[in-house]
């Protein structure tokens, strides 16, 4: 079992491909329910290469990582709920995103790229990729974050106009234009490319519009689809590889 990644336990192997923690994976792999290379494997510690073994779990595909940049990273997605704040801590003692982790993910030293405030709910990454959150949230990358918005008032074209025309803010702040659409009678979504602080609730006060609800559904290729409020689950191969190519920091 060779290849260019170093040789890492299996149980380890399992809990890095978000598969499950490591002490599940021992009872997994104990079990018979793990092989490797199609061999059934029942020591936890067997050293093996994500990258160049065929790892299966009840007879499905473990995803090894995307390159050996990422392998050493952890990429999860959050869907945030409504009176939780965006930061590993809070000095009021409020919910913290990270208290929403599994256990296993706690001990790692994961961060929120980037925010929601607090009354805003939705998708969350956390990661300890460094180079890949500072790309994220640098503003000369202008990496695309999807809104979906209730209002209570009726929005009339001159308001989405004003919105998608890159408005200026009442505190003097200019916008760049966004994509706004109307699905709904109090029902629009938005696409931005800056990340003011607050900057669609004060985009939809300046328009005449009061929000009711807020929430991120997409950021670049990343999608919030189905994933239930308060649940986080790991990016796959896939969506690491295609995030590093919006943040322009593939290999």
């Amino acid at each position: 079992m060779n290849g260019e990644m170093p040789q890492i336990r299996l149980n380890k192997a399992l809990a890095t491909a978000g598969i499950c923690s490591r002490r599940k994976a021992d009872a997994l792999i104990r079990a018979g329910a793990v092989t490797v290379n199609g061999v059934v494997i029942l020591e936890p510690g067997l050293r093996v290469n994500p990258l160049s073994d065929k790892l299966r779990v009840h007879g499905r595909s473990v995803a090894p990582p995307p390159d050996e940049k990422t392998a050493a990273y952890t990429y999860l997605m959050l869907h945030k709920p409504v009176r939780v704040v965006s930061t590993a801590g809070d000095p009021q003692g409020r919910p913290c995103v990270l208290d929403y982790l599994p256990e296993e993910f706690r001990k790692k030293r994961l961060y929120p790229v980037g925010r929601l405030d607090f009354f805003s709910e939705g998708l969350i990454l956390l990661t300890d990729d460094g180079s890949l959150t500072y790309a994220l949230t640098h503003p000369g990358r202008r990496v695309p974050k999807l809104y979906r918005l209730t209002v209570r008032e009726t929005p009339t074209p001159e308001m989405l106009a004003r919105m998608r025309s890159g408005m200026t803010l009442s505190e003097g702040d200019k916008l760049l234009p966004a994509e706004v659409e109307l699905v709904g009678a109090h029902t629009l979504t938005v696409v931005l490319r800056q990340g003011l602080n607050r900057q669609i609730r004060r985009m939809c006060r300046d328009s005449g519009l009061t929000v009711l609800r807020l929430q991120r559904t997409g950021l670049g290729p990343l999608k919030l689809g189905d994933l239930p409020k308060g649940r986080c689950r790991p990016l796959s191969r896939e969506e690491v590889s295609a995030l590093h190519r919006a943040a322009g920091t593939a290999s």
